[in-house]
């Protein structure tokens, strides 16, 4: 990493959380990331504190502080695998240089993947998802996107934003391919429509979904990995609902349930297709008692557990 982007990178802080005992039968996520392994571990944490993005496209700022939100309620959660668990610190959109913090997080993501680790990146706003993403397809080429959100992401701007994200990387390849579970037509314009129709996206709407069992859910999140070996899957948390997630940019009047949406991550990481996970929208400053950041981070350790196939 040269100089500038060093300046955008801080090391994985020193994690904490409740400790009843040492040995293997306490272990917690405190106290077991970062242990030495003789190889990359086959997790490894990455933020991304960004809300810039947020700001240019007009949400309630505060995204920055969620990597150290989710750190701060996975702490304490308990682990029930052998398997190492790295944290590979954070990077920090600086000013308002989003391009400088989006070359920094694609070289970080570039090289984990590289290194056979399944990099799991804290946001930060959703233009996260640009960034780790463009790391993804120079380390393994286009990649299959999953997106568990209410919304497209697929504006068309001067520059980038947390609603552009998608959009930037269909620039990026001509095998783009994009399934959205979610979606809210009120809070997404026709003209959101048509592009996700010209990109031949997949969409399944919010209304939808709360009609099916979160089992069925999860069936059709799997389905959605057919015919590919890996996946990025991005979770906007803003897809649940406001009672649920009210720590976010722009709060859910309807939202998928908890249950649906663990079971859609769930399925999708027992696949054994994961590549990478963003998980973003995380604004600690309106949440209420954690519950937003808890709620995240038990999708978080589910996906690994179920990814890990512990």
């Amino acid at each position: 990493m040269n100089t500038e982007k060093a300046e955008l990178f801080t090391p994985a802080p020193e994690w904490s959380g409740r400790s009843d005992g040492p040995g293997p039968e306490h272990a917690r996520w405190h106290s077991v990331i970062n242990q030495s392994t003789d190889s990359p571990a086959p997790v490894t944490l990455l933020g991304f504190a960004s809300d810039e993005g947020v700001l240019r496209n007009g949400g309630r700022q505060g995204a920055a502080a969620g990597p150290a939100a989710l750190r701060s309620a996975l702490g304490s959660l308990a682990v029930h695998h052998a398997h190492a668990l790295a944290d590979a610190g954070t990077i920090t959109t600086q000013a308002d240089d989003l391009d400088g913090a989006h070359d920094a997080l694609s070289d970080k993501v570039q090289e984990l993947v590289e290194a056979g680790t399944l990099p799991i990146i804290l946001g930060g706003g959703h233009e996260t998802a640009f960034g780790s993403h463009r790391g993804l397809y120079r380390a393994v080429g286009a990649t299959k996107i999953i997106n568990l959100d209410a919304h497209f992401d697929l504006r068309r701007a001067d520059q980038a934003t947390s609603g552009t994200p998608f959009k930037q990387i269909s620039e990026l390849t001509d095998d783009f391919d994009y399934t959205v579970l979610g979606i809210s037509r009120p809070n997404n314009t026709k003209v959101l429509f048509d592009e996700a129709d010209s990109l031949g996206v997949a969409i399944t709407l919010d209304e939808e979904l709360v009609n099916l069992s979160p089992a069925e859910c999860g069936e059709l999140a799997a389905r959605a990995t057919e015919g590919k070996d890996k996946v990025h899957l991005s979770i906007d948390l803003d897809v649940l609902p406001a009672s649920t997630a009210p720590g976010v940019s722009a709060p859910a009047s309807l939202g998928v349930s908890y249950e649906r949406i663990r079971a859609m991550a769930v399925a999708i990481a027992r696949t054994g297709k994961l590549a990478l996970v963003d998980v973003v929208e995380l604004n600690p400053t309106f949440d209420i008692d954690n519950r937003t950041a808890k709620a995240a981070a038990r999708l978080i350790d589910d996906i690994v557990t179920a990814h890990l196939g512990a």
